[in-house]
């Protein structure tokens, strides 16, 4: 789960961190009345979607040579200027993509005296097990080009859990980013408070960029990306509160609902598997013969009738799916259940896009069986080899 900038700095602010005075704003009146409490006299209006390049975007309803989604104000006329441009209009950003996201509340903030921007990061290594601690002085530039270009700037301590943060992982951090004195000391403890963070709210990423040196010798965290272990929420209802599901794909709020795991894709064959290893291999293959997936979906080991209509429905909200392939193996989950749901659903939504079913594993002849008795036009296949030709073979026919 993804956060806005204004929510993850007052999360940190909790845990310790230095960060400028700012308030949330939804209306352009906010915005101004939120200047009105800093103390000026440069003020920085920011768009809160979830997602990067904010400064670098451009907004669809205005020209080309309109400002971005970070603007300096120098008066609170500048910052109701501002204000004006960006609520209710979309923003597009390197990681948006053309569609862009419409910009529904803003972040204003203390101008910042900037003499030096740095990188800091944290995410977990599932390799080593550790959290590791991603240091660059390329701070405010995307961090994948200076990993590209000089990768040689870019330095990664790790911390192993079982100890805990060390005064010598901050001092390493602090050494990567050449700071020294007063600084150093200062970056021993913000790394530590930014563990915490991490560490407490059981975050899987934790992104500062940039973290800034200003012109009186101060550390402050001037922008913030935070993500969640979705599966720990449970452990923070403070956190889960926090949601904005109008960042979200609407399908992929309704598959959280019923516990089904589902990420749009640009393809046009919908997928319903069981198991992300087995939905992988499903998208790999119906890619090796030509065409796309529509989407990952896995209903999990213990799927119901009701889970696998939900599925089917969701696969069919989107209008680009021009066909579904249902690939189940039948551990847990019985395929006698999972052919049931497949009538059920294809019934209840009239459905209109051709259907191929690989099954197998437990009671996979009651299945089979089920599905030939239904009445219905699913094609059955044999293997996932046979499955991804035949899908393909009549979506290419249907069109």
């Amino acid at each position: 789960m993804n956060i806005h900038e204004y929510q993850a700095k007052e999360l940190l602010a909790k845990f310790g961190a230095a960060i400028p005075a700012g308030h949330a704003a939804l209306t352009v009146d906010e915005a101004v009345n939120a200047a009105s409490q800093l103390p000026g006299p440069l003020y920085v209006v920011k768009a809160q979607i979830h997602a990067g390049g904010r400064g670098k975007g451009k907004f669809k309803e205005l020209g080309p040579d309109a400002k971005g989604g970070v603007r300096l104000a120098k008066s609170l006329d500048e910052v109701r200027a501002a204000a004006t441009d960006m609520l209710g209009n979309t923003l597009v950003t390197i990681q948006t993509g053309e569609a862009g996201k419409q910009v529904n509340r803003l972040y204003v903030t203390d101008g910042a005296d900037i003499a030096k921007e740095y990188y800091l990061s944290m995410l977990v290594d599932r390799k080593t097990g550790r959290i590791a601690v991603v240091a660059s002085t390329e701070g405010g530039m995307d961090i994948e080009t200076v990993a590209h270009d000089t990768p040689e700037l870019i330095r990664t301590i790790t911390i192993d859990p079982a100890e805990g943060f060390q005064p010598h992982h901050g001092r390493a951090v602090a050494f990567a980013l050449k700071l020294k004195g007063d600084l150093n000391k200062q970056c021993v403890k913000l790394v530590e408070q930014l563990y915490n963070a991490f560490i407490g709210t059981d975050m899987s990423m934790l992104e500062v960029n940039p973290l800034v040196e200003t012109t009186d010798g101060k550390l402050l965290v001037l922008d913030a990306k935070v993500s969640f272990d979705s599966n720990s929420l449970f452990r923070h209802p403070d956190v889960f509160a926090l949601r904005d599901e109008s960042e979200e794909d609407p399908a992929e709020i309704e598959a959280s609902k019923y516990d089904l795991a589902y990420i749009k894709l640009d393809g046009d064959i919908g997928c319903m598997v069981n198991g992300a290893g087995l939905a992988m291999a499903t998208m790999d293959i119906i890619k090796l013969n030509g065409a796309f997936p529509a989407n990952f979906l896995d209903v999990g080991g213990g799927a119901t009738t009701e889970k696998v209509t939900a599925a089917f429905k969701i696969i069919l909200s989107d209008p680009a799916v021009k066909g579904i392939l249902v690939n189940i193996f039948g551990g847990i989950m019985k395929c006698d259940i999972i052919a049931n749901g497949i009538v059920a659903a294809a019934k209840e939504v009239n459905l209109s896009v051709p259907l191929v079913v690989r099954l197998e594993g437990t009671n996979v002849q009651q299945g089979k069986d089920i599905l030939a008795n239904s009445g219905l036009p699913i094609v059955p296949a044999d293997d996932l080899g046979d499955a991804a030709k035949k899908i393909v073979a009549e979506v290419k026919k249907a069109a």
